[in-house]
């Protein structure tokens, strides 16, 4: 397994890691060495109107709306149907917005250190997205990304697409179904140069539901909490049978309970087998 520490590229991004960065502080060795970055809290939707929030200085007019008009429309249609748990505004923004965009300078450094190739425009899947995070909101953040909305629900998918139109984003498609599935499909099989998914399941389960879509040579990227170090252990079978080895874990502080979400970053460095993913629901009822 190869270990490495996150260093700012020194390539133009679609958005700059500075607006996120605060700073870096080493870890001390352990199995997983973790990597620290230090974002700036995001404040309020009002905030982002009135260019107070430093974490927003790089976003232009249109990226700072987008954000407000999602973050609006996931409260109007929340009152409705089960979408976040999170119904202030001010908590939108701190725990989903701001927790979505620190995954953002590890997808980026990442890609180009192990890649080796620009990320100015990369095909990005977001499996299990739910209410669209972080997949939508780096979509915002990322115009020229190329971002696929995967989920299963349909009423998630109604509303997902209502967002998309609201905000009037044109790089992002929102494909209902599930990941077992797409995982088999032809048309989306080992298509995406990176996959990321928050929230959905343990590591061995959404290294079969990820690794499959995600080309050789690609990343995949789980957000996890404070301390997933047993987790990643525990699913180092599953990605090595995805084809995949863990490269870095990434620390971001954000708003989860603990005050820092891990990013898990993973390359894709074989093809993954035909027989994966397995059928429907047999990831998650029987691990690798």
């Amino acid at each position: 397994m190869l270990v490495w520490r996150c260093k700012p590229p020194a390539v133009p991004f679609p958005l700059s890691l500075g607006t996120f960065v605060k700073h870096f502080s080493v870890i001390e060795p352990n199995p997983f060495p973790l990597h620290r970055i230090k974002a700036k809290s995001l404040t309020t939707a009002a905030a982002i109107g009135t260019h107070n929030s430093s974490c927003f200085d790089s976003f232009s007019c249109r990226q700072k709306k987008q954000i407000r008009l999602y973050v609006d429309t996931l409260l109007q249609w929340n009152q409705k149907m089960n979408l976040t748990a999170v119904t202030d505004v001010d908590e939108v923004m701190e725990r989903h917005i701001e927790d979505s965009l620190a995954i953002l300078p590890p997808i980026q450094d990442s890609y180009v250190s192990h890649c080796n190739a620009s990320i100015d425009s990369i095909k990005l899947v977001d499996v299990g997205t739910g209410a669209g995070l972080p997949g939508l909101v780096l979509a915002i953040a990322c115009p020229a990304w190329k971002v696929t909305l995967l989920e299963s629900m349909n009423k998630r998918c109604d509303f997902l697409e209502h967002a998309v139109s609201v905000t009037g984003l044109s790089n992002v498609e929102v494909v209902r179904g599930r990941a077992e599935n797409l995982g088999q499909n032809v048309s989306f099989r080992e298509k995406f140069d990176v996959a990321v998914a928050r929230a959905v399941a343990e590591m061995r389960i959404l290294a079969e539901y990820c690794l499959p879509l995600v080309r050789v040579g690609g990343l995949f990227i789980a957000a996890k909490g404070h301390d997933p170090q047993e987790e990643v252990r525990n699913a180092e079978r599953s990605l090595k049978l995805m084809g995949s080895s863990t490269l870095q874990l990434c620390s971001v502080e954000s708003r989860s309970p603990y005050g820092q979400r891990t990013a898990i970053i993973c390359s894709k460095d074989r093809p993954t087998p035909r027989k994966y993913p397995r059928d429907p629901g047999t990831p998650a009822k029987l691990p690798l």
